[in-house]
């Protein structure tokens, strides 16, 4: 399992608009992604299930998954997030 930790750091954090974007490279990937954050995770895979994590600025989270090719792209996305 390949793990990073991100720092979302944009102002409003990952809303819905971001978010949308980080699901849909997230299902680019046949395996199964996880976010995590403050002891809850959720999948990658889903907006709704993202949006109960509160992504928030200031949020560590880290993303999990059997594919590192995904937890490097993914934990650089939430990194970028602006706006």
């Amino acid at each position: 399992m390949y793990k990073k930790k991100a720092l979302i750091t944009a102002e409003s954090g990952l809303h819905t608009r971001p978010a949308a974007q980080f699901v849909k490279a997230a299902k680019k990937y046949a395996e199964e992604i996880e976010v995590v954050s403050n002891g809850k995770a959720a999948t990658a895979k889903n907006l709704f299930k993202l949006q109960t994590l509160a992504l928030v600025q200031g949020t560590e989270v880290v993303v999990q998954s059997s594919n590192q090719q995904a937890v490097d792209e993914l934990a650089t996305f939430i990194e970028n997030v602006t706006g």
